[in-house]
């Protein structure tokens, strides 16, 4: 498996998608309380050393050949995941600013990209 895949695959494991949803929960925590520091070490450092040891010590052959997989490989684009990292910007300048609407807006923009395949299908 390439960088490239790897890069692809490891973003459906569960142990990467527990790591990005809880601290990116606690990092619009902080980023709500003003604390930019503690907000940006708990939203990358975790998430770059779960990714970097998925990436290179796990074996992600199960996640390629898993459906899901051939649904991130067909639907989770370098555009997808642009605008799922927009979403959450936006969240977190919605908890900056106290603009509590910017969160669940930001949120339903990651959703949409995640499940982009399922509401709105490419026919092979």
């Amino acid at each position: 498996m390439n960088t490239r895949e790897k890069s692809l695959y490891h973003q459906i494991h569960p142990l990467k998608l527990a790591t990005d949803w809880s601290t990116g929960l606690i990092a619009l925590y902080l980023l709500w309380q003003h604390d930019l520091l503690p907000a940006l070490v708990v939203a990358f450092v975790p998430s770059v050393i779960v990714s970097l040891v998925l990436m290179q010590w796990v074996n992600l052959g199960a996640y390629k050949q898993s459906s899901f997989g051939a649904y991130i490989s067909r639907y989770m684009t370098r555009l997808m995941e642009t605008i799922r990292v927009a979403g959450y910007v936006g969240m977190a300048i919605g908890a900056w600013y106290h603009m509590a609407w910017l969160i669940p807006l930001g949120l339903l923009v990651v959703l949409l990209a995640w499940f982009r395949g399922v509401l709105f299908p490419v026919k092979p």
